[in-house]
């Protein structure tokens, strides 16, 4: 009997056959992808031993995203006691921001909303204070987009309070027409990086006077296609493209928070400076238009969930000092917090160095740890 070819299907074979394949293709793909980017202790077995399998077996791919992923059962219920603890969370009117402040209020703590508008700051505020959270919520305003209104949270911060242990750098702005900060910095990283690198400067005093502080840098997955282009930071030559500005941002984020743990550790500080994303989160933060709220509706996890990992890496025990906290689940896009892995351009001393002498002359800020 004569073996078929390609050429012999009819065209429901053909669609069906390639139907199938690009299926697998996409399993495949995503199964290698995803292990890839796992550490070794959130996986079922050897990485090896699951590669292979990824090759030699058909069904190595649904094998793998049934049975070979280790998820993470962390969730808010298991966040410690926060009673006498203060926090500043920058963003903190809506979104990741505000999940984060109702659960460290309802834990005890005493949360400072640090947020541009107050009229939105203090709807979200009384959400909070509704709840009868055991913890004080208080407004305080912080602009990131101008250094001077950072400048001048920090004075007023300094004056009220005698303690921080808690500073997270939430606020961020995502995919935005070209714009410019009241320095003149290109919006995304004025305000993703620069405003938060003035800001976590001028509380360290602060922090470093408080038993176990930890500082914690609310990051992307974006951050795996940024790259941090020294020689136009601010978008002044080349043709802006928003999505690859917020990638830089974010990558910034995470060397930030690299240099920021190595200079504390060298100091003997017991200041821990960690770094957390939220996978995909229906926070607002994506847009109002329909395409992002359909794709929120269906494929996003509720901001309460992507707040956990930002939650895990400010309070649970044993969080290490620049390790980085995503979702568990699959390509980090959602689920219960655990210890994930950068992009190797993360991780790079000599690029986070330089990083960090440009943040302090551009922002004029001498950062003394």
């Amino acid at each position: 009997m004569k073996t078929k070819t390609l050429a012999d299907l009819n065209p429901l074979q053909k669609s069906a056959l390639v139907t199938a394949g690009l299926a697998q293709l996409g399993l495949f793909a995503a199964a290698w992808a995803d292990l890839s980017g796992r550490r070794p202790e959130a996986v079922n077995g050897s990485k090896t031993a699951w590669r292979a399998g990824l090759f030699v077996n058909t069904l190595g791919p649904l094998a793998y995203l049934l049975k070979g992923r280790r998820g993470s059962t962390w969730t808010e219920a298991d966040v410690p006691d926060q009673t006498g603890r203060v926090a500043v969370v920058t963003g903190a009117n809506s979104g990741l921001g505000l999940e984060t402040a109702r659960v460290l209020a309802q834990r005890g703590a005493t949360v400072i909303m640090a947020c541009r508008n107050a009229g939105k700051a203090q709807k979200a505020a009384d959400r909070i204070r509704a709840l009868n959270p055991r913890g004080e919520v208080v407004l305080m305003t912080l602009d990131l987009n101008d250094l001077e209104s950072v400048r001048v949270f920090v004075a007023d911060f300094s004056t009220k309070y005698d303690r921080l242990d808690m500073l997270v750098n939430n606020a961020g702005i995502m995919v935005p027409p070209l714009g410019r900060t009241a320095q003149g910095f290109e919006t995304q990283f004025g305000v993703n990086h620069l405003g938060h690198f003035a800001l976590t400067a001028g509380l360290l005093p602060l922090l470093e006077r408080t038993q176990d502080a930890r500082i914690v840098t609310v990051s992307s997955i974006a951050h795996r296609f940024g790259h941090v282009e020294f020689g136009d930071l601010n978008w002044h030559t080349r043709p802006y493209v928003p999505m690859r500005a917020y990638g830089q941002s974010k990558l910034a984020n995470l060397l930030f928070t690299q240099e920021l743990q190595r200079r504390l550790r060298a100091a003997g500080k017991d200041v821990l400076a960690v770094a957390a994303h939220p996978g995909w989160a229906s926070t607002g933060l994506q847009g109002e238009g329909r395409g992002a709220q359909v794709f929120n509706q269906y494929l996003a996890q509720p901001a309460a969930v992507g707040a956990l990992p930002t939650l895990y890496a400010a309070t649970a025990p044993g969080v290490v000092g620049g390790a980085f906290y995503g979702p568990s689940g699959l390509l980090e896009l959602g689920g219960n917090p655990e210890r994930v892995s950068p992009v190797n351009r993360a991780q790079d001393g000599q690029t986070a160095r330089r990083l960090w002498n440009v943040s302090e002359e551009l922002t004029g800020t001498e950062f003394v740890v």
